[in-house]
């Protein structure tokens, strides 16, 4: 087996027991490319990935919270799930070494890239449950997020950057104060890259890049944070 497979295994604490589903987790659209005699990408796998992790944390955080109303927990869970955080668990594992990418996309960044990451890990995701059914997935998941009470507090507040800065804004400059724009857009379909500016007033604070519109600008938000134009935190 591919000496990085067996390494992410590892990582994530499984061992696959059919190597043909992790081989298909991390293969990815751009590989079909240069290997035409390959049927399948991680798309499949990626699908079903999404909708067990949305099934383990909700779970989770259901007996986690025994409290907490439903639009509460929605919003823990989407705290957790979100694409750019997905990313984020990916580079904790190293996914992207583990990635089977075509020569233009590996020489591209494609390794590195939000958006070819959340892909795989919900893949591999997907890849686990179908090796070892939903006791596996579990295990894995809820392995990788640690304590969901210390990664929630870590979390809600880095993932809303665009509610901080309407925070700090609003007061003093009003609700209108802030607008995003898009101002490009790169990359074929399956890779796609925003740029994204946020303006103060007509006044540029901050720019970012995504996988997708609004993670352009979650970034853009996070940079916006530190410009000298916004009022401080009260």
């Amino acid at each position: 087996m591919n000496p990085a497979f067996l390494r992410l295994q590892t990582r994530i604490g499984y061992e696959f027991r059919d190597p043909k589903l992790l081989d298909l987790a991390l293969t990815h659209p751009s590989w079909l490319q240069d290997h035409p005699g390959t049927d399948s990408s991680n798309q499949r796998l990626e699908f079903l990935g999404d909708a067990v992790l949305q099934l383990v944390l909700t779970s989770a955080l259901f007996d986690k919270y025994p409290d907490e109303r439903e639009g509460d927990l929605s919003k823990r869970r989407a705290a957790l799930s979100n694409g750019t955080y997905q990313a984020q668990l990916a580079q904790e594992i190293s996914l992207g070494d583990a990635l089977k990418l075509s020569m233009a996309e590996n020489s591209t960044g494609g390794r590195s890239r939000d958006s070819a990451l959340e892909d795989a890990f919900e893949a591999l995701l997907g890849a686990v449950f179908c090796d070892g059914g939903l006791p596996a997935a579990r295990r894995v998941i809820l392995g990788l997020y640690g304590d969901l009470p210390d990664r929630l507090d870590k979390v809600i507040e880095a993932t809303n950057p665009k509610g901080q800065l309407q925070e700090r804004i609003q007061p003093q400059l009003g609700n209108g104060a802030l607008r995003y724009e898009v101002t490009h857009i790169s990359g074929q379909d399956h890779a796609r890259e925003y740029e994204a500016t946020v303006f103060l007033n007509d006044e540029p604070i901050g720019c970012g890049r995504g996988s997708s519109k609004k993670s352009s600008e979650e970034e853009a938000a996070r940079e916006g944070l530190n410009s000298p134009l916004v009022p401080p935190v009260a």
